[in-house]
């Protein structure tokens, strides 16, 4: 073999000089951790002091502290980001995002129909039908 073909072998069994690799510094981890830390104590803060009395913004503001520090991790810790194998991780993500939003509220919308269609002509208090037994 001359030098030329092996030259060229070598160079075909490294070509991902197109990718982008992202390595992260001791300086990406602490800001990481520090925004998860931040993320963690800020709504464990909320629901320990009773800042927000309502259960329904409550659980709102705790989804999206949550959601973010999804973002945090995957972006901090996981190294994914739109450029990461080609772009392939990101769909990926946003596909199993999809199915999860689709299998959730589906889940929760027949969840509440069956509650509010099924019987509706009896009382949902079991203490009064466990009495009338004999």
């Amino acid at each position: 073999m001359s030098a030329h073909a092996e030259s060229h072998d070598h160079h075909d069994h490294d070509h991902h000089d197109d990718e982008v690799v992202s390595h992260s510094t001791l300086g990406g981890y602490l800001l990481g951790f520090f925004l998860a830390v931040v993320l963690t104590a800020i709504p464990f803060w909320l629901v320990m002091g009773k800042v927000i009395p309502d259960t329904r913004t409550i659980s709102v503001v705790l989804l999206a502290f949550a959601a973010i520090q999804i973002v945090v991790h995957m972006i901090y810790f996981l190294h994914m980001d739109t450029k990461s194998e080609g772009g392939w991780n990101m769909l990926a993500l946003i596909f199993t995002l999809v199915l999860v939003v689709i299998t959730l509220s589906g889940s929760i919308w027949v969840m509440f129909h069956m509650n509010a269609n099924m019987m509706p002509g009896m009382s949902h208090d079991m203490s009064q039908q466990v009495k009338n037994l004999p």
